[in-house]
């Protein structure tokens, strides 16, 4: 048995500094090592599988030689959480860039993207449409870097640069993220806190909305600087940014209460703001001149246009689809959320993991018993299943053992629904053999790269947890007294650094919340909830989900292999910046507005 550490050294700063070697390994290789490429051109940050492999090396050598968790557990912790990531992040990427390239093979994608540049001409309302309010539908249905993957290739499809288009969906996929894959990462909260689930809803709902208001000024000045803008170009279309995030907002406020609505809170708020603001566009307001991307400014001056918005130029800017052709380029996507909903409904993941019930097996792997039904197999992972166990303050005194399954729920899992939708799509479309092979080719040659990142950094994510070395890190939060509700909003930003996920870092960091919140006398309900809102702004950081802005952006394979350190440069302060924000709504509400936290039902 594996009992962690927290003190490895005898000093608490030092056992902390060394805990942080694999994650500040794998930043310094991301974002800063200089290094020049065949051509002698510098670069900040190296290729992102060599950046990952370094961070994974420094994660075992610390794990084994200063926190001494045997070598053979350190492997299957790793292990787990590679073939974790594979069947619960990176089979949703792979069949949603699946469904992606079919949509654009088929060219139904061109009549997507008119229909979407039909609502608005203007570059900054195209942003906040599809980064913003599409992007959290798809967050609510999938989660795990999807909406990043769709709706980054649908902003490159319109003609964002790959670089911009990244940045934008990463900033954009903050405020759902809480809801994100039917509420999984609320649900997990609940779980690991044994606090009521619609409680802790409600409280995210009173923290997230005053973001979701903010999140469209934020996208909109950021893509306006990239291109040039002025601060005035920014704040010209204030009404229909605050259509979009009001609506999101007041929406996401109810929602996120209800009994009924609550785990689909994302889906049902991404919809309504993009109806609202769709309306607003087309019956109330429309801005005066029309933004374009810079290289588009500068075609129309050497052509001698204007840019002003399009209400004269009927040629030119006339839709030639008719409402079937669009309905019908568009049935990908109604297919994809369809398909998303279904599998997140808890009823249908059941029977699916029940399908096969009847045919069973019993055997082993690698020494540990693999068995279960041919629907849900499980893999008691060698040398780590109950043989690692957390320690106080981190966990109760009585804490079980850490368990280690690897549960193939290959029919019921989320990539399996957006599969599923591919497939219905790639049949709706009528593509061709050859349309479906180049499909197929174009998606595995778009994600060998991104894959092995994503799995490395995976894998280290799990190392650190099943190590404890994730856990010496929270525990530096810990001594913040009074301002631990600011801190507690940095501690679950930090678990989704460190694990590329707000449900995994919820699991991860959970627990300790409620313990240090009653340890200070400080609102269980409330520090436990800012975990998973802090957590949603360290999503733009995380490898995993750069990556897959990375793969889904960039056509590339060089440029997309040095795309993440630039963006991760880019992000980061952004993401500092949200997390301090969702802190400061959480110090007011401890101190300030108690009234807003939820009362838990009696008993």
């Amino acid at each position: 048995m594996y009992q962690q550490i927290y003190n490895p050294l005898g000093n608490a700063f030092l056992s902390t500094i060394v805990a942080a070697i694999p994650i500040l390994t794998l930043l310094y290789f991301i974002a800063l090592h200089r290094h020049r490429d065949a051509q002698g051109n510098v670069h900040l940050g190296i290729s992102a599988p060599y950046a990952a492999f370094f961070g994974v090396i420094a994660a075992f050598i610390i794990s084994c030689l200063v926190f001494r968790m045997p070598v053979a557990t350190a492997v299957s912790a790793f292990a787990l959480g590679s073939l974790s990531g594979f069947l619960g992040i990176i089979w949703i990427v792979l069949a949603a860039m699946f469904l992606y390239t079919m949509s654009v093979v088929s060219g139904k994608f061109e009549i997507v993207k008119e229909s979407i540049v039909h609502i608005s001409f203007d570059r900054r309302l195209q942003c906040v449409l599809i980064a913003f309010s599409f992007g959290a539908i798809i967050e609510g249905t999938s989660g795990f870097g999807t909406p990043v993957a769709i709706a980054g290739a649908v902003m490159v499809g319109l003609g964002f640069r790959p670089f911009q288009s990244a940045v934008l969906n990463l900033l954009a996929n903050t405020a759902p993220v809480a809801w994100g894959a039917i509420g999984t990462p609320i649900v997990t909260l609940a779980a690991v806190s044994e606090l009521d689930q619609l409680t802790l809803s409600t409280m995210a709902g009173h923290q997230l909305p005053f973001i979701s208001v903010l999140v469209p000024f934020w996208l909109v000045a950021t893509f306006v600087k990239m291109e040039g803008g002025s601060w005035k170009e920014i704040f010209e279309v204030w009404p229909a940014m605050l259509c979009a995030g009001g609506s999101f907002a007041l929406m996401q406020f109810y929602a996120s209460g209800s009994s009924s609505l609550h785990l689909m809170t994302d889906v049902v708020s991404g919809v309504f703001s993009v109806v609202c603001t769709a309306l607003f566009l087309r019956f109330v307001w429309h801005p005066k001149t029309r933004f374009l991307l810079r290289s588009e400014r500068e075609a129309l001056a050497r052509a001698g246009k204007s840019t002003a918005t399009p209400t004269t130029e009927s040629t030119e800017w006339k839709y030639k689809y008719s409402a079937a052709e669009t309905a019908y380029a568009w049935m990908p996507w109604v297919i994809l959320i369809v398909c998303c909903a279904l599998w997140g409904v808890p009823e249908f993941k059941k029977f699916l993991n029940n399908l096969f019930a009847g045919i069973t097996f019993s055997t082993t792997m690698f020494g540990s018993p693999f068995k279960g039904s041919l629907s849900l197999p499980v893999w008691d992972m060698p040398a780590l299943h109950n043989l690692v166990q957390r320690m106080p303050p981190v966990v109760p005194i009585d804490a079980k053992a850490e368990a280690a399954r690897f549960t193939i729920n290959w029919l019921s899992a989320a990539g399996t629904g957006v599969f599923i939708a591919a497939v219905l799509s790639g049949l709706v479309l009528k593509l061709s053999a050859t349309q479906w092979k180049d499909a197929f080719m174009q998606t595995l040659r778009r994600m060998k790269i991104p894959v092995l990142v994503i799995a490395q950094v995976l894998g280290l994510g799990f190392l650190t947890r099943y190590s404890g070395t994730d856990a010496v890190l929270g525990l530096a939060f810990t001594g913040a007294g009074v301002l631990y509700p600011f801190f507690a909003a940095f501690l679950g930003w930090l678990g989704v650094f460190l694990t590329g996920s707000d449900t995994a870092s919820n699991a991860l960091f959970g627990s300790l919340q409620r313990i240090t919140a009653q340890q200070l006398n400080l609102n269980p309900i409330l520090i436990v909830a800012t975990n998973s809102t802090g957590g949603v702004m360290g999503k733009m950081i995380d490898a995993q989900s750069i990556m897959v802005a990375c793969a889904a952006c960039y056509d590339d394979p060089k440029e997309r292999s040095f795309a993440l350190g630039p963006i991760f440069r880019t992000v980061f302060f952004h993401s500092i910046a949200g997390a301090a924000l969702i802190g400061v709504i959480a110090m007011l509400q401890a101190y300030v507005f108690p009234w807003m936290i939820p009362i838990p039902p009696a008993g």
